[in-house]
């Protein structure tokens, strides 16, 4: 069994997903982040926080990861060129698009008022449009790495999503459509429900 520590308007929404996805029960506490509860189990404060077999893991990627390698689900198998390729989108993924989003929340309400720069937000959006056009390139299937959905997937449409809270125009025709097809995914859709 697992425990879920998080709310799903977090990057605690790609664990849920995953957990879905792979089809295994588990229990969602929703804690927002950086309170007591959170703070107990991960001293920054952050969501998401898995609680398996009397251990604490911390880190969406790192959570994502143990599940799929623990599953062998939604993953190419551990030492693999297919891993490697995996990993490297995976990678790419957080690099450039979920690092920019993050800056920009950090810009935006996250940074104390004095430390904040938003003038740095249009940078970003333009960096962030750059790397989708890259990453629908580099695109050869149905998903980021081919025929197969990965933990990239969960990844890349999170930030996707994010981006369209965080109002970062989206306009790649390729990625607007990857996106509509990996929120028509039943897994994500019943993680949204627990969002309204």
């Amino acid at each position: 069994m697992y425990t879920v520590i998080g709310i799903p308007q977090t990057r605690t929404f790609r664990v849920l997903w995953a957990l879905e996805e792979i089809g295994t029960d588990y229990e969602l506490q929703p804690h927002p982040p950086r309170s007591p509860e959170v703070q107990a189990l991960n001293i920054s404060g952050k969501v998401p926080v898995l609680q398996t077999d009397g251990e604490i893991i911390t880190d969406s990627t790192a959570i994502l990861t143990f599940l799929v390698d623990r599953h062998s689900d939604l993953t190419a198998p551990a030492g693999t060129l297919a891993r490697a390729r995996q990993d490297a989108l995976t990678h790419l993924v957080l690099d450039e698009l979920d690092a920019v989003l993050w800056t920009a929340a950090r810009h935006s309400f996250i940074l104390p008022e004095e430390r904040r720069v938003p003038e740095v937000k249009d940078s970003l959006k333009w960096e962030f449009a750059q790397s989708l056009d890259r990453l629908a390139e580099r695109m050869s299937g149905p998903f980021l790495t081919g025929k197969d959905f990965t933990i990239a997937d969960i990844i890349c449409t999170h930030c996707l999503n994010w981006a369209r809270n965080a109002k970062f125009p989206v306009e790649n025709e390729a990625i607007l459509d990857y996106g509509k097809r990996m929120r028509a995914r039943p897994a994500f859709q019943r993680v949204t429900a627990l969002v309204k």
